[in-house]
Order: C-alpha cells, then structure tokens, then sequence
C-alpha cells in the first residue's frame, strides 16, 4: 500500500477524495494498482487518459501500430505529428504529461497465444481496448485461464458493447458470449465506418469499470452486457448467464481451457 498522499496529490485527486467510495483509503488503492490495457486505439485512448487522470499508479500499454492518418478522428491520444510512428511512444508520451504519478510502461508487440500469459501477468485486471477479434479472444482466453478481471468493449459505426469478466466472482466467460471468433460476415470499422466519439464514451465506459473493480465499489458488469446506441441516444444492458455448455468454461468457476 502506498503511503500517505502528499500536498500536490491531495490537491490532484481532490474530487476523488470527496466521493464516498474512494477516499483516501481507496486513493491509495488506485495508486498501488496496475492495469493493462490491451489497445491505444479509440477504445483505448479515452480510457488510458482517464485511469491515468484517476490516479492508477502503472499501466502497461500494449500497441504494435503505427499512426495511420485515419486514426486522428477517434484516437485522441495522439497528435497529428505521431503519423508513423509507434502508437505505443505517443501514448506513454500522453500519459507522462498528463499524469507524473503514473508509471508507463510499453509494449510494441502484439499480443499472441505465447507471450499473452506472460504480457498480462500481475495485473489487477485488464482492458480489451482492441479492434480484431482474434487478439480479443486471445486476451479473454488468457484472463479467464489466469484469473484476472477482464473489462471489454466494442464499437461499430454509432454503436457500442461493453462487459467485464471476473472469474473469481463466477461470471460468465467471454465465449459464453461468443463462442468463436467471427468470421468475414462481421464489418470491421475500415469498411462501415465510425463515429470518433463513440469509441470515446465506450472506451471512458471502460475507465469507469476499470476503477469500480479497483475499488470494489458499485455494481459491476460481470453479469450483463451494456449496449450503447449514439444514433438513437440509448444506453441499455441485458443479462448475461453462465452457459453450461461452454466448451471453454466448461460451467467452472475457474476452469476451461
């Protein structure tokens, strides 16, 4: 646990002190925890940027591309001037200036089957910030068969998802949602578009979770699905149950595999 907090940081996490559910005690928490993101795309600029500002004291960046001019209109952790170069340096880049408290470190590689174990351990919990859905279910498979929190998002044109899977709390896995991969059938944000902001409420949606789990405060989304609708203004979420079929869980509390 970190120490008392200083004069700047009481002054920087003021309004978090002030809620009921943080407090110094829970301010020290945020500080002590450490969360990977998987992604500093849309999804994962919004929420890097706010667990950064909220005050969670280590985030490992994990991003393999480069800056695409394409990525501006939604990818607000980077600037104009970072096209072609690693997203990974501007958004450690973003973090440091933002937040001095915050300790960055990066990942240029892409997350596989072989290094996910070892990219996602020691983590309090871990956002799927990504844009494919084979790195997506490599995370899941990966958080589920370690344990860890997972908090996920996805967004398409106006629209958005987002749940969270916690293995200690018997939640459904990923695949009880999914089962496999998609294939071609599933548009990609290249081909139908989407909406910068969109990405930005999802992704701060995720921030949101992101110290909820951390805290252990409110109510969680490991048992149901937010769906967001930017078009017709609309934020609803559905139930999500175990599925005793599973071929991955298996109905397991931690099993699968």
């Amino acid at each position: 646990m970190a120490s008392d907090l200083d004069a700047d940081q009481r002054t920087r996490y003021d309004r978090n002190l002030r809620l009921a559910q943080v407090g110094e005690a829970g301010q020290r928490r945020l500080l002590d925890g450490r969360v990977v993101v998987v992604g500093a795309g849309g999804l994962g600029s919004a929420a890097i940027l706010y667990l950064a500002a909220a005050g969670v004291g280590r985030l490992t960046i994990i991003e393999p591309d480069r800056l695409d001019p394409s990525n501006l209109n939604r990818q607000i952790l980077h600037r104009a001037a970072d096209v072609g170069r690693p997203k990974a340096a501007s958004a450690e880049r973003a973090v440091r200036a933002l937040n001095p408290d915050c300790r960055v470190e990066t990942v240029a590689d892409p997350v596989t089957v072989d290094n996910a174990p070892h990219l996602l351990s020691g983590a309090d919990l871990v956002l799927d910030c990504t844009d494919n859905f084979p790195t997506r279910f490599v995370v899941a498979d990966a958080c589920w068969r370690q344990g860890r929190p997972l908090v996920s998002a996805a967004v398409l044109r106006f629209e958005g998802q987002l749940l969270s899977v916690i293995p200690a709390e018997a939640s459904p896995c990923y695949r009880c949602l999914l089962p496999e991969p998609p294939g071609d059938e599933v548009p990609t944000a290249a081909e139908v578009g989407i909406l910068g902001a969109v990405a930005g409420v999802l992704g701060t949606l995720q921030a949101v979770e992101a110290v909820k789990i951390l805290l252990v405060a409110g109510r969680n989304m490991a048992h149901r699905l937010g769906v967001y609708d930017g078009l017709a203004g609309t934020y609803r979420t559905i139930r999500r149950r175990r599925d005793p079929a599973c071929r991955f869980c298996g109905g397991a509390p931690n099993g699968g595999g």
